[in-house]
């Protein structure tokens, strides 16, 4: 059964870093989702989809692999972008490049 590790990206629309440093483990899809026919729901018989296991580190997953006999991924690490601290009265300051307008 294949696995894919991998560290979540941060949430665009929380400035948190909750369980941003820890590697996640996730089964692939064995059968594709079919649609209800009635409600329109799509649906799986694989359980292992919604099994999601959180680890410290990167090697703690591979080893967990290795001892279940897991074909696993490793997807890269997303570099962190550069966060440039600004102030709110930056917007209004002399000088500015370009003039302030609502």
């Amino acid at each position: 059964m294949p696995v894919r590790i991998f560290k979540p990206s941060r949430n665009a629309m929380q400035s948190g870093k909750a369980k941003y440093d820890q590697w996640l483990l996730q089964f692939e899809a064995r059968e594709p989702r079919t649609v209800d026919p009635l409600m329109g729901w799509t649906s799986s018989a694989d359980t292992r989809q919604q099994l999601t296991l959180s680890f410290d580190t990167k090697e703690e997953a591979i080893a967990y692999c290795e001892r279940e006999g897991l074909a696993f991924t490793v997807l890269p690490e997303a570099p962190a972008a550069k966060f440039i601290k600004k102030s709110y009265s930056d917007n209004f300051k002399f000088g500015r490049s370009t003039n302030w307008t609502h």
